[in-house]
């Protein structure tokens, strides 16, 4: 799970989980949020499709962090325009920041398992007081991987600790290939932990 292996990944084409645009559960969050100036970070963010549409939609002070350069090559050809000081080209766990909310999109299925519980503790470190982690969690078989999957009992272990689980249920509107195998996630910062 090295800079290399991601780098590699990419290099080879070998981004199956790029589904080539925003994910329609995070596009309609985006789209019910009213307050643009939301400090957002995407992390593991790949081709940051998210990105792009929350920066397009007034979004300005979104920010991504990738550990792959080629990753990262990729986006800045795709949208040069991005500001370069809101990309953070490095181990997502390095990073020292703080986030208003925090999108999740195939990065917590691409870590190793043993180093879940240590995403749980970082993403709560990095989000603001009432912060909030969103996005959506592949629901099968935690297997072979990367995707590393998991359950509903495992999430709810795993964050309930850190975060008011506001929701976790099945994505409505996922893409077919996902339909009935991901689910939706709402989570709130809680205070002292």
């Amino acid at each position: 799970m090295s800079k290399n292996y991601w780098n590699n990944r990419w290099k080879n084409r070998e981004t199956g989980w790029d589904i080539g645009a925003v994910s329609a559960p995070l596009k309609a969050y985006f789209d019910q949020i009213e307050d643009k100036s939301l400090r957002i970070l995407i992390p593991g963010c790949g081709s940051a499709y998210e990105a792009e549409y929350l920066m397009e939609n007034g979004f300005s002070n979104t920010h991504i962090v990738e550990i792959s350069p080629e990753a990262v090559k990729v986006f800045k050809n795709r949208y040069p325009s991005f500001p370069k000081h809101q990309i953070f080209e490095k181990d997502f766990f390095e990073l020292n920041e703080k986030f208003d909310l925090i999108v999740e999109q195939t990065f917590f299925c691409a870590i190793p398992p043993s180093m879940r519980t240590l995403y749980v503790e970082k993403m709560h470190d990095l989000l603001n007081e009432n912060g909030k982690l969103i996005g959506l969690l592949f629901d099968f078989p935690l297997d072979q991987g990367p995707p590393y999957g998991g359950s509903k009992k495992e999430y709810t272990t795993l964050f309930e600790p850190y975060f008011e689980l506001e929701k976790l249920e099945q994505a409505y509107n996922s893409i077919p290939p996902r339909a009935g195998r991901e689910f939706f996630i709402n989570f709130r910062k809680k205070g002292n932990v």
